[in-house]
C-alpha cells in the first residue's frame, strides 16, 4: 500500500507538472526509463510526492507500488521535502557510541518530526546520516552546512533556536 507520507501539502504549479509530463511523454516507451523519470521529477519538485509518483506511474504504465518501492529503496529519492534548514544526525559507529541517538531523539522531540519528515510550517527537515567526516568531534549533526560536534541532549534546543 502506497501511503502519502508529508505533511506538508503538494504545491506543485503548472510548469513543473507540463515538465514531468514532457520528460514521461518521451521515455513512456521504454519502461527501464522508469528511475531516470523519477530522478527528473525529484530535480523538478525536490522530492516525490505522492501525487507526483501517481503521476509518474499512470504515465508510464506501471503500478504505483513499482514507483513505491523504487523511491523507498534507493537512498537517493526523498518522500517528503527538505526544510529551508535539514537537520542531519550522524548515527555511525563514533557518534552512535557517543551518544547521538539521544541527540537525534531530542532533536526528533522539539522538531515534533521523524526522519525523512520535515516540519509542517516547511522550516526544518530531519535525517539522519552514517557517516559526516567529524569523527572526533562524536557526536555531531549538521543543520544545513553548519556542523555541531561534542552535542549532548540538552543542548539541542539552543541551537535548534538559532534557526527558528
Amino acid at each position: 500500500m502506497v501511503k502519502k507520507l508529508s505533511k506538508i501539502p503538494f504545491r506543485g504549479t503548472p510548469e513543473q507538472e507540463a515538465e514531468l509530463k514532457a520528460c514521461i511523454e518521451s521515455s513512456k516507451h521504454d519502461k527501464h526509463l522508469l528511475m531516470t523519470v523519477m530522478q527528473k521529477a525529484q530535480d523538478i519538485y525536490g522530492y516525490l510526492p505522492f501525487e507526483v509518483q501517481v503521476m509518474i506511474a499512470e504515465g508510464m504504465d506501471v503500478p504505483l507500488e513499482k514507483v513505491y518501492g523504487v523511491s523507498t529503496f534507493y537512498a537517493q529519492f526523498a518522500l517528503s521535502p527538505k526544510g529551508e534548514y535539514n537537520v542531519s544526525v550522524c548515527l555511525g559507529t563514533a557518534c552512535y557510541v557517543k551518544g547521538s541517538q539521544g541527540v537525534f531523539d531530542e532533536i526528533s522531540k522539539q522538531l515534533d518530526i521523524g526522519a525523512g519528515e520535515c516540519t509542517e510550517d516547511g522550516k526544518f527537515s530531519l535525517e539522519d546520516c552514517r557517516c559526516v567526516g567529524a569523527c572526533g568531534l562524536a557526536p555531531v549533526f549538521m543543520v544545513n552546512d553548519d556542523v555541531y560536534g561534542k552535542v549532548t541532549p540538552d543542548q539541542v534546543k539552543g541551537i535548534l533556536a538559532k534557526y527558528a
